[in-house]
């Protein structure tokens, strides 16, 4: 295994979708040492055309299994969509591999739990998710403001993050509306609830209501909802409302407001704008330090972590994930269930 910036770190990718072309290999590009050498897309032709535009020298396979024991790869890149995180990630790791998964971890708790268990027994390998680029910028400053009291105590969260990517109901199902591909996944939910738990700690307890509008298209019988409403408590007490909506025209931009004891903190996730107001006062925009601001070093933390052990290793990690797709699964049961469910 490559352990160090000299010697070659080589790379297999199994899933080479728009989320890999568009974000990742312009960052694996511009590293020192670090190769794609391998390749497994949905088909073989998909395949080629991915290794001639972006990797010349990969190999590519017909079945992603065969990466994932090729000598000639030292971390296996999963861009697949969440129904192949699971057993992508466990043979991976079975083979010696470092692994990074794009987010959603995974289509339920159970295979993020499988998941999690293997990264333990193979501690010396380097494990990672793909982070939310929502609120990259301005969450150290979020962070350190409430930790500062600079609104007194939380007490309430309100999320908005509405679009109207599904209002057309003569499209065909988006994957993320399948759930034999993306499970319990809803909307953004999984993306916010590990930023909230960054943010504002754990969420323990959670009830929740959600629709499918357009349940028919073209033939598909579509059972994720089109919108949800989430009431949820958190860990410090603090009471939260989030809604979430694909079928939304004319949507207002994502958003978080925390309303605390002695003022308000507001969140504009579309163009990482913070304001806070105290009790009293008027909102005013907050400006993020530079040391403070925080830019996409996505696949530079994880091959740093894979190089250098002593090097921190790159977040989210496979426990944080878990602890998304606990709040994703209990959201899912309290749906079906109209009871609160415990986050457990």
């Amino acid at each position: 295994m490559a352990d160090s910036a000299d010697k070659e770190l080589s790379i297999g990718i199994v899933g080479a979708g728009g989320i890999v072309k568009q974000r990742h290999m312009p960052g694996l590009m511009a590293l020192p040492n670090v190769r794609v050498t391998a390749v497994a897309n949905s088909t073989p032709a998909s395949s080629k055309a991915f290794r001639d535009q972006f990797a010349p020298e990969a190999e590519v396979f017909e079945r992603w299994e065969d990466l994932t024991c090729s000598p000639n790869v030292d971390a296996v890149w999963i861009g697949a969509t969440p129904w192949l995180h699971c057993d992508a990630t466990l043979l991976a790791l079975a083979n010696g591999k470092h692994v990074f998964c794009q987010a959603r971890m995974a289509r339920d708790l159970s295979e993020a739990g499988r998941m999690w268990e293997a990264s333990i027994r193979y501690p010396e390998l380097v494990t990672a998710i793909c982070p939310a680029p929502q609120g990259m910028a301005g969450g150290e400053l979020v962070k350190k403001l409430l930790a500062e009291n600079a609104i007194g105590t939380p007490h309430q969260i309100i999320l908005n993050s509405h679009n109207d990517g599904w209002l057309d109901a003569s499209k065909p199902a988006h994957w993320r509306q399948r759930v034999d591909i993306s499970g319990l996944q809803v909307l953004t939910l999984g993306i916010y609830i590990e930023v909230l738990h960054r943010w504002l700690g754990d969420i323990t307890e959670v009830q929740a209501d959600g629709a499918v509008v357009f349940p028919q298209r073209q033939g598909y019988e579509v059972e994720v909802p089109d919108l949800l409403h989430v009431l949820c408590t958190f860990r410090n007490g603090a009471r939260g409302s989030l809604t979430f909506s694909g079928v939304a025209g004319h949507p207002p931009g994502d958003q978080l407001i925390i309303y605390g004891s002695n003022g308000t903190l507001v969140y504009d996730f579309v163009n990482d704008v913070v304001k806070v107001g105290v009790k009293g006062g008027e909102l005013k925009e907050v400006a993020i330090p530079d040391d403070l601001r925080r830019t996409w070093t996505v696949e530079r933390d994880f091959v740093n972590a894979i190089r250098d052990p002593e090097a921190p290793r790159p977040r989210p990690d496979f426990i944080e994930g878990m602890r998304y797709m606990r709040v994703v699964q209990a959201v899912a049961v309290a749906q079906d269930s109209g009871e609160k469910q415990r986050v457990c």
